[in-house]
């Protein structure tokens, strides 16, 4: 003790008020505020005292902490949450004060004010205050008492099927003009008029009343591609959402109503930020029925039966080498058969490893796949529809 009141001594030449004071050796006890802790070596010291607004370090902040608290509040009605989080901007000048009366004991002005305000904002709201995903986090301008709100993302986990073909997974931006809108794309700034994106997100935007979202998808499928059985899992991230606790089901109705006989969606819950990166990463085996065309009399049924297990070796497809590393991938194809087939047209269910690239394996891709349906049956190979019939779990 002797040792705090002698560096507290030291101190006594700066006008410091309770709070501030104190604070310089808030590690040292706990179980009291700073102002309580300050208050208590002013008079084990018979200094004087002084109030916040004559504090040479803090100008009266220290005072201003129910006013924060209150601005708070009454911007956090804005929006529907459960928990929150409370920082603060501090002018640079106090903060240079504070560097040079710091002892080792000290905190610093940024976190008392953060933990003041919180207590006051939880006391009053019945809100949670949260440290590592809070629903909300509360910034306190304390040099123009502003209150910024910087609202964390919602993410929505769910599973979605493409009934029709023609419709891209994502929005796809003009290419000519980037989202800006020209001539090319009829100033819609967009090469399709509509996205499984799109169709999902419209309702839920409108309902958690959020301003901008982001769609991710495990994988995706081409635009002349459906989507059909379990359906593909995705998240939607939903940005700066004023509610936070709608009905599912409600929405999973209004999406399904909105995209009509477009999209479907189910199993809609709400998710973590982390199963964002876990989707992006996992490794779902996918299940196809491809109709295929061909002209000639080759071996069918024979290759067939020679890809059923095999693994395949895929340079990067020419369709999209234009925006894809130029590299060989090996993929197995964990099971292949005929479901049907005459004289110039089969069915073909296909079982392979995330990543694979179906088309390719029945045509061949010139060579940059092999071995391929085309190859193996010798004769030329077309696809003329591609469904995902089923997505597996990755393990």
């Amino acid at each position: 003790m002797e040792e705090i009141l002698e560096e507290a001594q030291k101190l006594s030449t700066y006008c410091l008020c309770d709070a501030c004071l104190g604070r310089q050796f808030a590690q040292v006890e706990h179980g009291m505020t700073n102002s309580e802790r300050g208050e208590r070596i002013r008079a084990l010291l018979h200094l004087p005292e002084k109030s916040p607004d004559e504090c040479w370090l803090c100008e009266g902040l220290t005072g201003e902490i129910e006013k924060f608290a209150k601005l708070a509040i009454e911007k956090l009605k804005e929006y529907e949450h459960d928990t929150f989080l409370v920082g603060c901007r501090i002018d640079e000048e106090i903060l240079r004060k504070e560097r040079e009366v710091a002892t080792p004991h000290s905190e610093s002005i940024k976190r008392e004010i953060n933990r003041e305000v919180g207590k006051i904002v939880a006391q009053e709201s019945g809100k949670t205050p949260e440290f590592v995903h809070p629903d909300i986090v509360v910034i306190v301008n304390t040099m123009y008492d502003l209150i910024e709100l910087e609202v964390n993302p919602l993410f929505i986990y769910g599973r979605y099927r493409k009934l029709v073909r023609g419709i891209p997974q994502t929005k796809w931006y003009c290419r000519k003009c980037r989202g800006r809108g020209c001539d090319y794309c009829g100033h819609t700034g967009k090469m399709y008029e509509e996205s499984v994106e799109e169709l999902i997100a419209h309702k839920a935007l409108e309902l958690f009343g959020a301003e901008d979202e982001s769609f991710h998808g495990a994988g995706r499928e081409d635009i002349d591609v459906r989507m059909l059985g379990n359906g593909r899992p995705f998240i939607l991230e939903l940005k700066n959402p004023r509610k936070r606790h709608i009905n599912l089901e409600k929405l999973q109705g209004e999406i399904n109503k909105y995209a009509q006989t477009k999209v479907t969606v189910d199993d809609l819950r709400y998710a973590r930020r982390e199963e964002v990166e876990e989707l992006k990463n996992a490794r779902h085996p996918k299940t196809y029925r491809i109709t295929i065309a061909y002209e000639g009399n080759g071996k069918l049924n024979e290759a067939v039966n020679a890809l059923r297990g095999a693994e395949i070796a895929q340079r990067t497809p020419t369709r999209v080498s234009h925006r894809r590393a130029d590299k060989v991938r090996y993929r197995k194809v964990m099971d292949m058969r005929v479901e049907n087939a005459d004289a110039c047209e089969a069915t073909l269910v296909v079982k392979a490893e995330a990543g694979t690239y179906i088309k390719e394996l029945v045509t061949g891709d010139d060579g940059r796949t092999t071995p391929s349906l085309s190859e193996l049956a010798g004769m030329t190979i077309t696809v003329k529809e591609l469904d995902v019939i089923e997505i597996g779990d990755e393990k």
